[in-house]
C-alpha cells in the first residue's frame, strides 16, 4: 500500500514530529505539508504548500488521509482571528476533505475538549465534550469536535486527544506562547518555592510520541473514533515543583487566578487566565484505548518530556521552521505579547 498524506499545520511543535514519523514509514509515498509560512527544512518525500486554512484553497485530491493540526493559540487578544482559524478554518478543512474524496480525517483534538472532571481517577473518551468555558482554546476544541460529528457519514474520522505536548525544540515557542519574555530562563530548574493549587494535576507527552500516534491513526485502516494520548505518570503539584527544582507550597486558587488575570490585562503575560482554569478543571485521561487498539505507547515518560522542554527553554533551542525558530525577547516585547507570528 502506497499512501499520500496531507498535514495541515505541519511546521509547529506537533507538525514537525508528525512529518518525521510519516517520513520513517516507507508506505507513505508522499507527504504534503501545509503551512502559512514555508520552512527551511526538507524531510524525505515531503512537498510544502503555503496556505492559510481560513481563506486559501485547499487541495486534498489524491490524499488517502488528512491530518489536521492547524490551530492558533495566539493572537490571544484577538477573539475574531482565533475563531476564524480554529473554528471556521477547521470546518473548511473538513468540507474540503469530504468533497475531494479523502478516506480518513485525523483531527488534532485535545484534553481541553473535555468538560470539567475528576483528578483522582482517569476517564475514557466517552467523557462529555463541552470544554472549559472560560478559555477560548477549550471552547473552540469542543465546538470543532461537534462540527466534526456531522462529517462521520462521509469520512473515516479519527480524533486524537493528547495532554500537554513537549519537546526540546519547542521550548522557546512554548515559553513565548505561555510565559512571555519576562520569565528568565536561567531560573528554570532552580525555582526554590513553587506555589500551586493542591488539586492541580496535568498529563503531558513527548511530541515525537504524539507524532507516532498520528502516524498510526493515519495509516491503520481500523483506526476510528477518539483516542486519549498521554505519557505516564500524571504530574502532581509535588512532581511539578520537584522538576522545577524546588518545593511545592499549596496555594489558594482564587488569588493565583486574580494574579494571572492582572498580568494578562497589564500585557505582562500572553496567557489569559482561562489556561489556569483548564489546568484545574480538565479530567485525567485513561489512555487504554490508544494502547490496546491503536498500538501506541510512549517512549519518553512525562517527567522526562517536561525536563526536555525546560532544557530547550534554557538553551534557546530552535528548529528550521517559522514557529520553532528562536525569537529574541526584545522582539517579543517590541511586537507585543500574545500576537500571532
Amino acid at each position: 500500500m502506497r499512501m499520500k498524506i496531507v498535514v495541515t499545520g505541519a511546521t509547529g511543535n506537533v507538525g514537525t514530529s508528525v512529518v518525521e514519523a510519516l517520513a520513517r514509514d516507507e508506505r507513505v509515498e508522499e507527504i504534503v505539508g501545509i503551512a502559512r509560512r514555508l520552512p527551511d527544512w526538507q524531510p524525505p518525500r515531503t512537498r510544502w504548500v503555503s496556505a492559510d486554512v481560513s481563506r486559501d484553497e485547499l487541495d486534498f485530491n489524491g490524499a488517502d488521509a488528512v491530518i489536521h493540526l492547524a490551530w492558533l493559540i495566539q493572537p490571544s487578544r484577538d477573539d475574531a482571528q482565533l475563531r476564524r482559524v480554529n473554528v471556521d478554518g477547521s470546518r473548511r478543512v473538513f468540507e474540503a476533505a469530504a468533497a475531494q474524496g479523502v478516506k480518513t480525517l485525523v483531527h488534532a483534538s485535545s484534553v481541553g475538549v473535555y468538560s470539567p472532571g475528576p483528578k483522582d481517577r482517569a476517564v475514557s473518551e466517552s467523557w462529555p465534550r463541552e470544554g472549559v468555558k472560560s478559555l477560548f482554546y477549550s471552547r473552540h476544541k469542543a465546538e470543532v469536535e461537534h462540527i466534526l460529528d456531522g462529517f462521520e457519514d462521509r469520512l473515516n474520522v479519527v480524533r486524537l486527544r493528547p495532554g500537554l505536548i513537549f519537546k526540546r525544540e519547542s521550548g522557546p515557542e512554548i515559553r513565548r506562547l505561555f510565559a512571555g519574555p519576562f520569565v528568565p530562563a536561567r531560573i528554570l530548574g532552580h525555582v526554590p518555592i513553587v506555589p500551586l493549587p493542591a488539586r492541580l494535576a496535568v498529563q503531558c507527552v513527548h511530541s515525537d510520541d504524539v507524532g507516532e500516534a498520528y502516524r498510526l491513526a493515519a495509516t491503520d485502516p481500523d483506526a476510528h473514533g477518539a483516542y486519549n494520548i498521554a505519557a505516564d505518570p500524571p504530574l502532581s503539584p509535588q512532581d511539578l515543583a520537584r522538576l522545577l527544582g524546588g518545593r511545592h507550597v499549596p496555594a489558594p486558587e482564587k488569588p493565583l487566578r486574580v494574579l494571572a488575570d492582572l498580568a494578562f490585562r497589564a500585557h505582562l503575560s500572553p496567557t489569559p487566565p482561562g489556561w489556569f482554569d483548564l489546568g484545574l478543571e480538565v479530567p485525567l485521561m485513561d489512555t487504554s484505548r490508544a494502547r490496546e487498539e491503536l498500538g501506541w505507547k510512549e517512549t519518553v515518560s512525562a517527567p522526562e518530556a517536561l525536563l526536555e522542554l525546560l532544557d530547550g527553554m534554557k538553551q534557546a533551542a530552535s528548529a528550521p521552521t517559522p514557529p520553532l525558530k528562536h525569537h529574541s525577547r526584545l522582539e517579543e516585547v517590541r511586537t507585543g505579547l500574545g500576537v500571532r507570528r
